[in-house]
């Protein structure tokens, strides 16, 4: 078991920004969390990385439970987290070559001697993403796709039994978009890879790799399982509350309003 929340809420002062969550992730799963701006996805992702812990309910990731022992940092460095909050916490000299690198020793910045392990693994991990030709340019001055693929090769380099991207599509024009897609779908592919959460509110973004979908809704789960049965029309429809259409194309779905005569 990667994952699992019994009963999980999460209060701040007044408001329920997680209410009653349960969510169980086994390995090998690649699940899709989608909901819209301000449905608790980011409360969520800060609770799986032990940034809070629930005001009620169980929560166990990667085999350890939270309130049994002090976890935060051995949690955190089995999980591989690709934010673009993470892109201004960078030092602003280090190069793309850099910043993959020091996913290693979990650091925002490359501050000690590196091994020739760690070289290599870099290397292979920037050519499997197709940053090696811009590997030696200042991470700062790379395209917001560029970055994107570099911090998600930072994240592979502990070799995480858990990665989470947050909206990495963020920002990007469509090339941009579908290439980064490509390349999560290498990772989601790998046999020996990570287990993935794909953070997103594009319904357009869901790969064929991702069999599993939760939607949350107001910070409670609306409904999770497989992304084929739970993604459709219907379903949707009651998920924004407005009649909405759902088209599988290519092993993704295309969502748009339903236009009533």
């Amino acid at each position: 078991m990667i994952l699992e929340l019994e009963g999980v809420s999460r209060r701040r002062d007044d408001k329920m920004l997680l209410d009653g969550v349960d969510w169980q992730i086994q390995k090998g799963e690649h699940w899709v969390l989608y909901g819209l701006n301000g449905a608790g996805k980011t409360s969520l992702l800060s609770l799986i990385n032990a940034y809070f812990f629930p005001t009620t309910g169980k929560v166990t990731v990667l085999g350890m439970e939270f309130g049994k022992t002090y976890l935060a940092e051995k949690l955190r460095s089995q999980i591989g987290f690709v934010s673009s909050s993470i892109q201004q916490k960078l030092p602003p000299q280090d190069n793309a070559y850099e910043v993959v690198l020091s996913g290693a020793y979990a650091s925002l910045g490359l501050h000690q001697e590196t091994t020739e392990e760690v070289d290599r693994k870099g290397v292979e991990i920037l050519r499997e993403l197709g940053c090696l030709e811009y590997a030696n340019r200042n991470y700062h001055t790379l395209s917001q796709g560029e970055k994107q693929r570099v911090l998600i090769g930072r994240a592979l380099m502990a070799d995480p039994a858990l990665l989470i991207l947050d909206e990495p599509t963020a920002g990007l024009d469509f090339i941009a978009r579908e290439e980064l897609l490509e390349s999560i779908a290498m990772i989601a592919k790998k046999p020996e890879g990570p287990t993935i959460i794909y953070v997103t509110h594009h319904i357009e973004e869901i790969l064929p790799e991702f069999n599993k979908t939760l939607l949350l809704k107001e910070g409670k789960v609306f409904d999770s399982g497989d992304t084929d049965k739970l993604i459709n029309s219907e379903q949707l429809s009651r998920f924004f509350n407005i009649p909405v259409t759902i088209v599988w194309t290519n092993g993704r779905p295309l969502l748009s309003k339903r236009v009533m005569s």
